[in-house]
Parts: structure tokens; sequence; C-alpha cells
């Protein structure tokens, strides 16, 4: 299933084999029946066994079983997350877990869950903390009032771990710099942000278990490209990073980073509900100080809101090329 999540907070699942691909630079396809300010934010996939670890932007944690979550077509609206947990007014999700099975001992007490905020704190607490489900959720990291929990992976305790920052900065350490710690603790830093640059923050972290990985990133005006890891070199914990994006007036910040195969599909999804899917396999791999190709196409006004990526379907065709994509 895709699970969408909107920006006003409409969720819903959906069959993958209801999206099509497209080339690279194509215009998209539909994704959600938004109102005009509303825009598909989170979008991932999960089966129907699974249960969903949601956490907020004010660091607590809701548990959202999948098969519970209300089945739409690719197009349709979905119903309000409020329906499904008792988040407050003024939070949102931010983030969400697929984990297999919160009874099994072994798989809880061997797995963690790392979190990353907005102004580059860094925690890990053992899954074992976050597996006993409560009606109105718990607290999964205190953050402070200027500050936002902004990424969340699942580690098995030997990870890599990159954070990124909109300056177009990234930071690649092992996951043994950060100790594990209790379920409310506040976290450590993990990347320092440019002093310079107010405007500076963590767009995304992602989490490593193969030396073979690629990161791809993109910027808000549509811009990406995929680089090997081994372009990032190994830094300390809270290190300002590395270049991995040139940032420039036409590219724009950057917005997103993810660890892709060439079995990936890539979804890009923009601030008026606009998506596109096309296989991670036709991005270039390129440098790491950059600026990338277009990824998608953008009307005037319209920005990047999300990316993420899919698994291709086994015998699935590639949809339309750049020339033939259109908006549904």
């Amino acid at each position: 299933m895709v699970i969408t999540i909107s920006h006003e907070g409409y969720i819903k699942r959906t069959p993958t084999t209801e999206y099509r691909s497209q080339g690279r630079g194509g215009v998209g396809a539909k994704a959600a029946a938004t109102k005009e300010e509303d825009f598909t934010e989170h979008l991932f996939t999960a089966t129907m066994h699974n249960t969903l670890l949601a956490f907020t932007q004010k660091g607590r944690l809701y548990w959202l079983p999948v098969y519970e979550l209300p089945e739409g077509s690719r197009i349709s609206k979905g119903r309000p997350l409020a329906n499904f947990i008792n988040i407050e007014s003024d939070d949102k999700v931010r983030a969400v877990i697929n984990v297999t099975d919160l009874k099994n001992e072994d798989y809880i007490n061997n797995n963690y869950i790392v979190m990353c905020t907005r102004q580059g704190t860094i925690k890990k607490t053992m899954l074992e903390a976050y597996s006993r489900p409560r009606q109105n959720g718990i607290i999964a990291i205190t953050i402070d009032e200027d500050d936002q929990l902004i990424g969340v992976c699942m580690t098995n305790g030997d990870n890599e771990i990159v954070i990124a920052s909109s300056a177009g900065k990234a930071v690649r350490f092992n996951e043994s710099r950060v100790r594990p710690m209790g379920r409310t603790a506040a976290g450590v830093r993990g990347i320092s942000l440019d002093e310079d640059d107010p405007t500076d923050h963590v767009v995304g972290m992602v989490c490593l278990s193969s030396p073979e990985a690629q990161l791809l990133v993109i910027s808000r005006n549509g811009y990406g490209k995929r680089s090997d890891i081994d372009e990032y070199r190994i830094t300390n914990r809270g290190a300002k990073g590395v270049g991995t994006l040139k940032v420039t007036e036409k590219v724009g910040r950057l917005v997103g980073v993810l660890d892709v195969a060439d079995t990936d599909d890539l979804m890009i999804i923009n601030k008026s509900g606009i998506a596109i899917r096309t296989p991670v396999s036709e991005i270039s791999v390129i440098g790491r100080n950059t600026q990338g190709v277009r990824l998608i196409s953008l009307r005037d006004g319209d920005e990047i809101s999300s990316v993420t990526k899919i698994k291709q379907e086994e015998g699935e065709e590639a949809g339309p090329t750049e020339s033939e994509a259109v908006v549904d």
C-alpha cells in the first residue's frame, strides 16, 4: 500500500499499482484531491500487517495499525488523521516508521529509533521503549520550544547516519557516536548549522546499512542528483559537514535527502498536489558538490513539498516519456 498524509492531516492507503511510472522531467499526475491550500506531505509504502509509529513535530509518538487506515483511490482525499490519533490541534505528524512486530522481544531489543530535529539535535533510543501502544500517545523526545522533530529512522545499532541541511551541507558518522538514551531524553548535537545563516536548518536524515548506498538530494526548485556514499567522508558527530549540493538562485535550497538504489522509484510531490514517479536509475550519478539535473518541471510559483522512494512492482512497465507526460 501507498500511505499518504496531507499537510492538513488527511490520511489514506492506496495500492501501489494505481501509480504509473514516468520519465525524468515529466510534469506528473495528480496524487490527491486536496483543497487549494493543502498538499501531500508524507508518502510511503507499507503492508496491511504492519504498525506505523507516527512521530509529531513536538516529539510525541502515536501508533497506527495499517489495516485500520481508510482505503481510497489515488485521487481521493482520505480521512482526517485526527480521527485515528489524539493529536493536539497545534501539532502535526513529521515522520512515520513502519515496524513489523512490536511483540517480538528479539526484534524490539535489537533495533533502535534514531531521531533528528530541525536545529540539528540527534537522539537514539531502543525500539523496546516504544513498543507498548497507548491511546493518547507518549513523549518520544523532549524538544525545545524553538525546535521541532524533522526525521526518524529505525536502525540495527551499526548504521551510518547522514544529516543534511538546507544550505547544502551534509555530515556522515557512525551511529555508535550516539549512545542510547531514555525515552524522554533531549539528545545530543548531530550537525552544526551555519551560524551566519539564520535560515539554515536540517532538511533530512538517512540511516545507511550498506557501503554501496547512494545518496539522492533534491532542491526546492526541482533539481537533484545521486552520489556514491564514499564521496562523503566520515566525520565526527556534530561537525559542519561537506557540500552535498551547490545552492544557487536557480537550484534553490536543499529540501530533501534519501538513500536510494537502482531498483527504487522516486515519488516527488510539489505544493500544488502534483506528483511524479520516476525510476531512480534514470537520475544521473554525479559528483557530490554539483547542482544536479532537473527532476521535475515546476509551474511558476510552485516548489517541491516532499520526496520519497518506493519499490518498483514486478513486471511493471515504465510510463510515458518526458515528452508524453501529462497531468491527469
